[in-house]
């Protein structure tokens, strides 16, 4: 049903799609499009795509490799022609990948429901097209809806990722059933298969059940019958992925293990990602590609959830600083430079790379704009007559850049806007905004790696609760976020008397409190999570099931349910670990 979805789209492109030359072996195009990324990895990013543009319309891996590199050139820059240009290089990857499929008869995909294909009489080509095909989907998938914003765009790609998954599911079954003839064959199809079970697997984890409930609905199956869940099977199979070396994918599955636990886990979890494996990840890969923009990003980003913010600063600085092809790749380096200055409390540096993003990013300007209004705002007595009326020209200008991606209002922008309208209600004046935006971007967490950084953020809160209120209306709302704020930060501090205290005492206020209602919900979390901290499952159940029931509508409501997620999940597996100890005991 979905390939003759596709059909329409890509018959275009079906007239330009060739045959590989008779002399060019499957063998042949794996070792080129092995070396394109290896290219790719140290820099030579022109040298990457000249090595796969010759033969983009005949073979399936050079047609794939340069879908991804305009793919990714895509999606750091979301300018109209590099998206349009993605989206006719993924087209023509699946033409290309569609005339090396198998083509089953009725009676074959009849024979499917009833008893196992015979994988053997699949050729080579056949089975490495498949696995293409289904990255290709993949990508594709997630550029329809940048595409395009209507609800069409949205079913488009549901369908495009169930075409993928089955893909996905199909080479599960041909790597497992199949007699390999070539070990070159296997090691390089299954880095493939690794890679985008264990990725669909971990990105299923991450979700609330009720979206799991909405795709299995629809067709998707996880790993129930393994009787393992989502993320053990994830990780699992991305590092047997990482774990097949001199394999096409294998640097595909690091990327996607050092992504998930140095990125993915610390935005959205409280827990630490295994930060072990990303040490010998980095140490191996730095070896490989010691100027790679990729990995010298990547241990930047390690050392900044270790704490070590100077030495993180360095390695951000370098990667910045390795290539000047793709200067979209700057961008994420200022990001993290931005935050890194913010925890040292140089707020004028944190600045100046909030307006390089503002300058030259096309993500959020909105964000970007009341990020550096935040950061000045925070120099206090040592804000200069310009700096005062640049924050309040940012903060009047931020709400009018806010925007739609994928058909929907970023929340934080939405945030934004509401925290603009209430500076101008309060007197020109926020509360500690660059400190209330480090917890909402859940950096707070590493405070508690470094003293010096919660002590340093402790102060300007309890300096902050004892100056008299700016606005009397506000009292309430200003007032509980600092508590809330204060509570977040001993919890980090590791004093757990004293943060419950704050965070009971936010809580107590939310009759008093007029706009800012994610602080009640988010206290209430933050609440659960320090009684997981001392081990009391129970009471942390009891509290994170409360904000779940009990709290809708407000501020950055997806962002709290992941975590949410997150900390109930952990609280099942412990809970069933416990009840294996004791049965085995017994």
């Amino acid at each position: 049903m979905e390939d003759a979805l596709d059909n329409d789209e890509f018959q275009d492109a079906q007239e330009s799609v060739t045959r590989l030359p008779d002399d060019l072996t499957l063998e042949a195009t794996i070792d080129e499009a092995f070396k394109s990324v290896h290219l790719f990895f140290n820099n030579k990013f022109d040298e990457a795509r000249n090595l796969l543009l010759p033969l983009h319309k005949s073979s399936m891996y050079h047609a794939l490799g340069l879908s991804v590199f305009k793919y990714l050139e895509a999606i750091l820059t979301f300018e109209e022609e590099h998206i349009s240009s993605a989206s006719d290089a993924l087209k023509n990857c699946i033409n290309v990948c569609n005339q090396y499929r198998r083509k089953n008869t009725f009676s074959e995909s009849l024979g499917k429901m009833v008893k196992k294909p015979n994988y053997d009489s699949y050729t080579p080509e056949e089975v490495h097209a498949e696995l293409c095909y289904a990255e290709a989907m993949l990508f594709k998938s997630a550029l329809t809806i940048i595409e395009d914003e209507t609800l069409v765009s949205f079913i488009k790609a549901g369908l495009k990722i169930r075409s993928c998954f089955s893909s996905y599911r199909e080479c599960s079954h041909i790597l497992s059933s199949r007699t390999w003839t070539k070990d070159c064959h296997k090691v390089h199809f299954e880095s493939g298969v690794r890679m985008g079970v264990g990725g669909f697997n971990l990105m299923i984890s991450l979700l609330p059940a009720r979206v799991i409930k909405l795709l299995e609905f629809i067709g998707f199956t996880g790993s129930k019958s393994t009787k393992k869940d989502f993320k053990e099977v994830g990780l699992q199979e991305l590092e047997t992925g990482y774990n097949l070396d001199k394999s096409l994918r294998q640097v595909l599955c690091t990327m996607t293990l050092l992504g998930y636990h140095l990125i993915v886990v610390f935005t959205l979890n409280h827990v630490e990602g295994d930060v072990q494996l990303c040490e010998r990840i980095l140490n191996n890969e730095l070896k490989k590609y010691p100027n790679g923009v990729w990995f010298l990003f990547f241990k930047g980003r390690l050392e900044f959830v270790k704490g070590n913010i100077s030495s993180a600063i360095e390695w951000y600085t370098k990667s910045w600083k390795s290539q000047d092809m793709w200067p979209q790749f700057h961008h994420l380096c200022f990001w993290e430079l931005m935050w890194a200055n913010c925890l040292n409390q140089d707020w004028r540096m944190a600045a100046s790379f909030a307006e390089r993003l503002c300058q030259e990013s096309r993500w959020s300007k909105t964000v970007y704009m009341y990020q550096k209004a935040a950061m000045l705002a925070m120099l206090g007595d040592s804000l200069t007559a310009e700096e005062a009326c640049e924050i309040e020209k940012l903060i009047q200008d931020a709400p009018k850049y806010k925007q739609r991606i994928a058909g929907k209002s970023l929340p934080m922008e939405k945030f934004i806007v509401k925290k603009s309208e209430r500076y101008f209600k309060q007197k020109k004046h926020l509360v500690l905004p660059a400190i209330e935006l480090l917890y909402l971007w859940n950096l707070f967490r590493i405070l508690g790696k470094d003293w010096k950084f919660a002590d340093s953020v402790f102060r300007l809160i309890e300096r902050m609760l004892i100056k008299p209120s700016v606005c009397v209306e506000f009292e309430g709302d200003n007032r509980a976020l600092l508590l809330l704020l204060k509570g977040a930060c001993l919890r980090q501090m590791n004093k757990p008397l004293l943060a419950e205290e704050a965070l009971r005492e936010a809580i107590g206020l939310e009759a008093k409190i007029k706009e800012d209602n994610y602080i009640v919900p988010y206290a209430i979390v933050e609440l659960g999570l320090l009684q997981l901290d001392l081990n009391e499952g129970e009471k942390a159940a009891a509290l994170l099931e409360d904000a779940k029931k009990n709290y809708t509508g407000y501020s950055l409501e997806s962002r709290l349910h992941f975590k949410i997620h997150s900390a109930l999940t952990e609280l099942a597996k412990s809970k069933k670990l416990q009840k294996n100890g004791k049965r085995e005991s017994s």
